[in-house]
């Protein structure tokens, strides 16, 4: 029997000797696997991917504070600033993470001891929302209340709002208030940012007791902040445009996109021309404050910030000055006119030197400067558009420049009689070439280029049954030029004119048309058709930004970043014979033999002046009811130089002077041709 059961157990023995080595192995291996697995991961955690899960890790434990930086500044093109920032003591508030309404009911308590700001806009909503920052006012509220079942948080706070607007629970004595107003400021700013709660006016003792009682104040601090100022006149302000203050804030219609790019609500930002375009620019890039652990006292300055670059305009400033005094002067004791404007440029690369001009109130006699009135301001300016029909006439080869020769008579066609300023009465008729009717300033000469482009046989009398497309070609040639179409200018608001109706219902009107008594242009778009007659035919496009350029350590203008070049939009293709005859034409206004030249009297003037004046009957209309329109005309002037080699462009108009007005075109024009060789450019050598 134990014999038996030995050897039984002795099989049982053998086969676990057998069987467990096996096993063990078994698991063994697995966990040999999982760990090399293990092994593995680490190692691609902490090898491939160890920079980014410590981003990850410094990211959820520290954030970034943005600070405000100074903007960049407006130059003019000899280095003069026309717009800079004036710097002030601000008071300034940073909201940490995680801040609650009670802690900045605290706080904006506490600063309202010491600062006083403006509460005037303060809206009974406002009120409310400081009332209820309080928890023990927020309390006594919700105990006072029944809330519908399932009311949502949101929707209670909304109906509490409601009832304390309603029974004017909060005070409105001028301390509350003023807490309040400060309260606002620092809530609607975001985790981290820095928002302005008293931008400039901050007065020396509060400057003093605010700065001794920072430590009770967590997130206030003592910094700097900016406002434009003008110290050449703040005329500029209609070409540069503006910036909103830290009171108005980001405009409302671009709120949205400025808070994704960064901006805190309360930020300048630029609001309309030059400041708005070149935004990005003048902006410059906010400091960056590392906080460590969500802490304000834990703070790391990573990156101090950059100013904005700085705009290098083509404009003179003393000569910008000077020359809207002129237009200014021009246009005082004028009966019922509207306004007056001028533009100066460089034919041959396009940059404004000049653009002046103001509006006047014919009622009141009262001038407002109005510059940007040269590039939104359409006017019918009457026979200064000539040399672009003369031209369009050329290409269209109803002329020559040797054989170009029509009478000058009165046209009559359907009962109506349209004549030259000299030849009203058909006494006068003469032989004009193309450049002689640009001297004499002929209506009936450019009516009959009108006629010829349409393939119309004129003969007095005839009914004007003319092609509408006319209408078509004469603008054609027109807009080559740049009448009737954008310049292209770098600023902000150009308008095209105004072009009338055409068809056969208004055919009579293309020969107005002809001699430029029917469309409307702007006066940058007579400098810029005046501008390609004086070029060789190049239409360029105007600009007022001459380059942006960075800031040297001293705060002065530094390398130049970017330098804007001559953009040429087209070609108008003349032969230099059709360009002489156009050419030869302005100038015979000025310095021509014919006893009804109109420019004689810038025929003294040096260096010598090429030109195309300007007269078209208008009317003035007060608006009253029962008043009638009262007879006007509009003049203006197109010019160049000297002659040859042309240098500079002066465009004028005068829109709705009295009827017997006759000079002040060229009385303007003079006089700032005369300040543009004082202050811009030396005459020596020019003739």
């Amino acid at each position: 029997m134990n014999s038996f059961l030995q050897k039984i157990f002795h099989h049982r023995d053998r086969g676990a000797d057998t069987k467990v080595p096996f096993r063990l192995n078994i698991i063994l291996t697995v966990v040999g696997v999982l760990f090399a697995i293990l092994v593995i991961q680490l190692a691609y955690l902490q090898v491939v991917n160890g920079n980014q899960y410590k981003a990850e890790v410094s990211r959820s434990d520290n954030s970034v504070k943005l600070g405000n930086v100074q903007r960049g500044m407006i130059y003019d093109s000899t280095g003069r600033v026309l717009v800079g920032n004036k710097a002030h003591q601000a008071i300034q508030y940073t909201k940490g993470l995680s801040v609650t309404s009670a802690t900045l009911y605290k706080i904006a308590n506490k600063l309202g001891e010491y600062l006083s700001v403006d509460y005037s806009t303060l809206t009974p909503r406002q009120e409310a929302e400081f009332y209820l920052s309080n928890p023990d006012n927020l309390q006594k509220v919700i105990d006072s209340m029944t809330f519908a079942k399932g009311t949502s948080t949101s929707d209670q706070y909304i109906q509490e709002l409601a009832k304390v607007i309603k029974e004017k629970l909060y005070s409105t004595d001028k301390k509350t208030r003023n807490a309040a107003a400060i309260f606002q400021k620092m809530s609607g700013s975001y985790q981290l940012s820095t928002t302005y709660i008293k931008s400039s006016g901050v007065t020396t003792k509060e400057l003093a007791e605010v700065g001794e009682h920072l430590s009770e104040m967590p997130g206030v601090q003592i910094g700097d902040s900016w406002t434009r100022e003008y110290p050449n006149g703040d005329a500029i302000q209609s070409i540069v445009g503006t910036v909103s203050s830290e009171r108005v804030g980001l405009p409302s219609d671009r709120i949205n996109t400025l808070l994704a790019e960064g901006y805190s609500r309360n930020d300048s930002v630029g609001q309309s021309y030059l400041e708005a375009k070149y935004e990005s620019t003048l902006r410059g890039s906010k400091s960056q404050t590392l906080i460590k652990s969500g802490s304000l006292d834990k703070a790391i300055k990573q990156y101090g910030g950059q100013k904005g670059d700085n705009l290098q305009l083509t404009i003179n400033s003393e000569f910008e000055k000077k020359i809207q005094s002129l237009v200014e002067n021009a246009d005082r004791n004028t009966g019922n006119s509207t306004g007056a404007y001028a533009v100066v440029m460089n034919p041959n690369n396009g940059a404004i030197i000049g653009l002046a001009g103001v509006s006047r109130n014919p009622e009141t006699g009262k001038l407002t400067p109005n510059a940007l009135g040269t590039i939104n301001s359409s006017i019918v300016m009457g026979s200064v558009v000539k040399g672009a029909m003369v031209s369009g006439a050329l290409m269209d080869k109803v002329i020559t420049p040797t054989n170009s020769t029509l009478t000058d008579k009165p046209i009559i066609t359907g009962g109506i009689k349209k004549a030259s300023w000299f030849n009203q009465d058909g006494n006068h008729d003469i032989s004009l070439d193309a450049s002689t009717a640009l001297e004499v300033s002929s209506n009936s000469y450019m009516m009959q280029l009108a006629m010829k482009e349409a393939k119309f046989n004129y003969y007095s009398g005839a009914p004007l049954t003319m092609n509408p497309n006319v209408f078509n070609i004469m603008r054609g040639y027109f807009n080559q030029f740049g009448l009737g179409v954008l310049t292209g200018i770098d600023l902000p608001g150009e308008t095209k004119g105004i072009q009338g109706p055409g068809g056969s219902a208004n055919i009579g009107k293309a020969l107005d048309l002809s001699y430029g008594n029917y469309d409307a242009y702007t006066p940058i778009q007579v400098a810029q058709y005046i501008s390609t007659i004086a070029n060789g035919g190049y239409r360029i496009e105007p600009h007022i930004v001459q380059s942006i350029r960075e800031s040297n350590k001293d705060g002065k203008l530094g390398r130049v970043k970017y330098t804007v070049t001559p953009t040429v939009l087209n070609k108008v293709d003349m032969t230099d014979a059709q360009r002489k005859v156009v050419t030869d034409g302005f100038y015979k206004v000025v310095h021509g033999t014919n006893e009804y030249r109109t420019g004689i009297t810038l025929n003294t003037v040096r260096p010598s002046i090429s030109a195309k004046t300007g007269t078209a009957q208008t009317f003035y209309s007060s608006g009253k009811k029962g008043s009638k329109p009262v007879e006007t005309v509009t003049l203006s002037l197109g010019s160049f130089s000297p002659s040859k080699n042309p240098q500079v462009v002066v465009v004028v108009a005068i829109p709705n002077l009295p009827s017997n007005a006759e000079s002040n075109n060229v009385n303007l024009a003079e006089q700032i041709y005369q300040a543009y060789w004082k202050y811009v450019q030396s005459d020596s050598g020019l003739k």
